[in-house]
C-alpha cells in the first residue's frame, strides 16, 4: 500500500462528471446543508449537526485527520469551474499489514437516486487499487441502507455477510452491519 500517493499532497480525483476534492470554509453553506439534514444519517454513525459553527469545525478536523495520514475526506463535486458539492466520500481505516482501506459516503438528500454515489464509489475504488495499491476495499452497511448496498453492489463489491451487534456508531448504539467488499483480483475482473 502506497500511502504516500494519499498523503503527501491532496489528490484530486476526477471523471468526466464529477471531481472528488478538498473540502473548504467555501464550502460551508452546501456541508451545511449536508449535515443538518437527519435523513443523510439515518444509517450513518454520525449525528447530524444543526449548528453552522459545529459544521464550519469540522472542515478543520477533516484537515487534522488527513493530516495525521489518518483518513481522507473528498467532497464530490460537480464537475466544471463552480462545482457544486453533492455529498462526501471517505477512506478510512488504513490497515497495512492487511493491504485494507474501508470508504464511506453520503449525500445532500437533493443528489439521491441520481448515481452520483456510484460513479464517486467506481472513482474512489479507481484510485484506490491502481494508485494506492490496496489488496481489499470494503464498507460497513446498516441493514436498512438498501440504497447503499446497491451503490455497493453495482460497482462489483460482494456481500459478505453481517456482523452481528459488531459496532457503536454514535446515536445508533449497538448495530449489526452488512460488510462488502472487493478485492484487487476482483477489481481486475470487472
Amino acid at each position: 500500500m502506497n500511502l504516500n500517493v494519499v498523503f503527501d499532497q491532496f489528490p484530486v480525483l476526477r471523471s468526466d462528471e464529477l471531481v472528488l476534492n478538498r473540502i473548504e470554509e467555501t464550502h460551508l453553506d452546501e456541508l451545511f446543508d449536508i449535515y443538518s439534514n437527519d435523513r443523510v444519517f439515518e444509517y450513518c454513525g454520525i449525528i447530524p449537526k444543526h449548528n453552522k459553527a459545529t459544521v464550519s469545525n469540522m472542515i478543520g478536523h477533516f484537515e487534522r485527520d488527513y493530516a495525521k495520514r489518518s483518513r481522507i475526506k473528498w467532497g464530490i463535486f460537480t464537475s466544471g469551474e463552480e462545482g457544486r458539492l453533492l455529498g462526501i466520500i471517505e477512506a478510512c481505516d488504513f490497515n497495512q499489514k492487511v493491504n485494507m482501506v474501508t470508504i464511506g459516503y453520503f449525500l445532500a438528500e437533493a443528489h439521491w437516486g441520481r448515481g452520483i454515489a456510484s460513479r464517486a464509489v467506481e472513482i474512489l475504488t479507481e484510485f484506490l487499487f491502481g494508485q494506492v495499491n490496496v489488496n481489499r476495499v470494503q464498507a460497513e452497511v446498516m441493514l436498512m441502507n438498501e440504497p447503499s448496498k446497491k451503490v455497493l453492489l453495482k460497482n462489483g463489491f460482494i456481500k459478505e455477510g453481517m456482523l452481528r451487534q459488531a459496532a457503536l456508531w454514535s446515536g445508533k448504539g449497538i448495530v449489526d452491519l452488512e460488510i462488502y467488499s472487493m478485492l484487487r483480483e476482483d477489481y481486475i475482473q470487472v
